[in-house]
């Protein structure tokens, strides 16, 4: 299991000085080393889980390295305030969501792929169009939190989609610029995968909370390896990319969605998924974890 090329290359830059004269890197180490006397760790290992690990995280960094559980969101009511993803930001913004959550309730259970992509992955106008032209020859439902690629104006239409997208998707298909309610998305009973960039937050929120198979797309960082970790686990399938640039097809993305939404090796990653979360998400498990940091923070306090 590893980096692909561009992903690597991605993160080399992390060990060279950056504009402040410091990389990354030296940043990190420099800030834990004097000051801080214990590290804790989102994760879904555990001690447990892997007795190896956090032994060895704690030799190399010389202080107690602990786990924090998956710091599961809370339970989801109608009238949360939960978590969002953000969109373009702007013009979509303001707008109630409510329109959206009735189409949702208007579809047939487990038929929507909800698409995002973080706040933070560096997409492109490239990746923008390719995604879309992926989705739309899928023929898949789906929900999609777009979001503007840097440098790209607020206002107005939704961002460098292709000519006619929109209403060729109608019906089937919904792009929302803004702020996307991800948590009460991810919940919804329409909602049957998840198409993500891998970050951590994401990946605790839709598989080991609510066990939805995942259509991987990784940009940056530790993605790349969460993807590949997840398809181990037969959980999910990643978009093929190109090993050197990390550009991706739209036909490569519409094959990847099918896999997962209309053939039956999706269905198969629907049940993994939700024997995982099973595992990985059971809650009681994870307040013992919180509580068990509690004790090691007042005990390094």
């Amino acid at each position: 299991m590893a980096h692909r090329r561009h992903e690597a290359e991605a993160i080399a830059a992390v060990f060279r000085q950056n504009a402040s004269g410091v990389s990354d890197r030296d940043r990190f180490y420099e800030m834990q080393r004097p000051c801080c006397r214990l590290i804790v760790v989102r994760s879904r290992s555990s001690p447990v889980a892997e007795p190896r690990l956090f032994p060895l995280l704690t030799d190399l960094l010389a202080k107690p390295v602990v786990p924090s559980g998956l710091l599961l969101p809370d339970e989801v009511a109608d009238d949360d305030d939960d978590d969002a993803t953000p969109g373009g930001g702007g013009d979509g913004d303001d707008q109630s969501f409510s329109d959206v959550m009735r189409w949702l309730d208007e579809q047939p259970p487990r038929s929507v792929i909800y698409v995002a992509l973080g706040s933070e992955a560096p997409e492109t106008a490239g990746h923008v169009r390719e995604l879309a032209l992926g989705l739309e020859r899928s023929g898949a439902r789906f929900l999609w939190a777009v979001r503007r690629p840097a440098g790209h104006p607020s206002g107005g239409a939704l961002p460098l989609l292709p000519d006619g997208f929109e209403a060729r998707v109608a019906g089937g298909g919904v792009a929302r610029a803004g702020w996307v309610p991800q948590v009460r998305v991810l919940a919804h009973a329409a909602v049957g995968a998840f198409l993500t960039h891998c970050g951590w937050g994401s990946t605790v929120e839709s598989l080991f909370r609510f066990g939805l198979p995942l259509v991987m797309l990784p940009f940056v960082a530790d993605q790349g390896v969460i993807a590949r970790a997840m398809a181990a686990h037969g959980v999910g399938v990643e978009v093929p990319r190109d090993e050197h640039d990390g550009s991706f097809r739209g036909d490569d993305v519409a094959a990847a969605v099918r896999r997962v939404m209309a053939e039956e090796e999706g269905r198969e990653l629907a049940r993994n998924a939700r024997e995982l979360q099973k595992v990985v998400g059971d809650r009681a498990r994870q307040e013992q974890y919180v509580d068990d940091l509690v004790e090691y923070l007042q005990r390094y306090k």
